[in-house]
This record gives C-alpha cells, structure tokens and sequence, in this order.
C-alpha cells in the first residue's frame, strides 16, 4: 500500500464500525484539530502479533485521561477492535495507529466538555523509521528545542500536542542531512530524540535519560529488561551534555524505531558496538517470538 494516506484502499476502524480507508474523516471543526486535544499509540504487528497490544491500549486510555477526556470504549474493547482491524488489513506485519480526540460538538472555544470523544484505528505497512541506519547508524542533529517542564504540559501522555515541536525539529535535521534530532529537557539534561528514547554505552555499562519529564516507552522499558536479563549495568539517570563525548554506543528505541543505532549526534561519534547490535538483534527476535 502506498501513496498519500488519505487516498488508500483498506478499512480503518472508526467508532464501533469499519469505514471504508478514504470515507474515514472527521469534520473541519473537530475540536482536535484546533486544540490539539487528542491522544494516539503507535504499536507493530509482528507474524499477525501486536507486540504489547494491551499495554498500548491501557496507555491510550491514560493518556486520554491525562489531557482532561474519557475514551469511550474499554481497553477489552480496544483490544478486539485492533485485532479486526489487523485481519482487514491483510497483513501479518503492520504500523498500528490508535487515535482518540474530542470531535466536532456544541462546543468550539477552549473549552469542549460537550463534544463528543472519538476513537479510530488503522493499519498499515510500514518499513524501517529510519531507513539503513540499522546497519550504519543514525545520524542526528541536536535540536534547539526542549522537552517542557511537566509543570506546563502532561509531559507523560502521548499527545498530540506534545509533538508540534518534535515535528520542528526533525524537519530542521532533516535539511542538514541527518535523520532526527536530540532533545534536551527544560533543565538542559539529554532528553530523547522527536520520537524515540535514547541509550548510551560506556566502558560496559548502559546509561539513559530519567524519563522524568518526557515518555516512558514501553519499547524503552522492554530493552531496560532485556539488559538487565543479560547482568548489564543500567544506568537511568539525568545525562549533561559535556557527557556525550565520553560514550562509545548509542542507540533509540521505540515502536516505530525499534532499536537503531545511532552513529552520530552533532559533532559525537559513535561506534555501532557488540552491546548495540546484540539489543538490535535480541529485540528482532523477542517481538516475533
């Protein structure tokens, strides 16, 4: 499947029923659209398998509640909407995106307790996030943007909104050449990149950011286990700047990401080490296990 995603054949789920791919669309006025009040997960189906569907779907719910609104279907029925969608689609290995937003209702200011909360699903093929940097390396660009304080945004929900300026910044690398961009957090500490966490190696031992103020991938808390399965050292902790040019390894992790190595962050050189390629593989084969 390919071409722009509004002009596809396929269903995407849309509130309780299957909607033919092109008729699934949402009124200008959709509160969302507007006010960025909308909630999303990105997953993957591996051999005809969400891998973590559940803990997916009870973030969604989470985050929904975080950004003031109730999604109106169980994390059961999620669940089972998914699994539907995933047969309609045809495909044993898919992209799958759950999204929740308060639509279009008798409300149109800030305020939108009135309008009701909708929920979609769709599903797609979606190769590598970032292309042949599984075999060489990311490379990234360091954004001038920060991760706010969660004293000014739910720092911890993935929403919409949250991701105006990773959009910014990952546009901005990509016209210097490199494939994303790291973030700093509003206390200037490494943060993530514009959609996945972020690992460092040093001298055998792994450190990453403090997810204290930005999301807790649960790809991110998968491979923290598989390390810890292996008697790796793992350090979650805040990271200085000055401290990238000591480590040897870096990698992401995320959904989309899975895990890829990272062979440059700015003026930082990274090797794409024994640690790196054997959490790169390890994941491979966990998600299809």
């Amino acid at each position: 499947m390919a071409g722009a995603y509004n002009d596809r054949d396929g269903k995407i789920w849309m509130n309780g029923q299957m909607t033919e791919w092109r008729e699934a669309n949402v009124h200008i006025l959709t509160h969302a659209m507007h006010y960025a009040s909308s909630v999303f997960e990105g997953e993957r189906a591996y051999n005809g398998k969400i891998f973590k569907s559940r803990e997916h779907s009870e973030r969604l719910v989470r985050s929904a509640q975080m950004i003031d609104f109730e999604i109106p279907y169980t994390v059961d029925e999620i669940e089972a909407a998914k699994v539907e969608v995933l047969a309609a689609s045809g495909l044993q290995d898919a992209y799958v995106r759950a999204i929740a937003w308060r639509g279009a209702g008798e409300d149109m200011g800030v305020a939108s307790a009135r309008n009701p909360v909708q929920l979609a699903i769709a599903a797609w093929e979606w190769g590598a996030y970032y292309g042949d940097a599984k075999m060489k390396g990311a490379k990234l660009d360091i954004s001038k943007w920060k991760r706010p304080s969660p004293e000014t945004i739910p720092s911890h929900a993935k929403a919409a909104g949250l991701y105006m300026i990773c959009t910014m910044s990952k546009h901005a690398a990509e016209a210097k050449g490199c494939s994303d961009a790291m973030m700093f957090d509003y206390r200037g500490y490494v943060a993530e990149a514009t959609g996945a966490n972020i690992f460092f190696v040093k001298e055998g031992e792994v450190h990453t950011p403090d997810p204290d103020c930005f999301l807790n991938g649960i790809t991110r808390q998968t491979v923290i286990g598989m390390l810890k399965d292996r008697q790796i050292k793992v350090h979650e902790r805040h990271i200085m700047p000055e401290e990238l040019e000591g480590f040897e390894q870096c990698w992401l992790t995320g959904t989309a990401a899975e895990v890829t190595p990272v062979g440059q962050i700015g003026d930082y050189n990274f090797e794409v080490g024994s640690i790196t390629r054997e959490i790169a593989e390890s994941y491979e084969t966990l998600v299809r296990s």
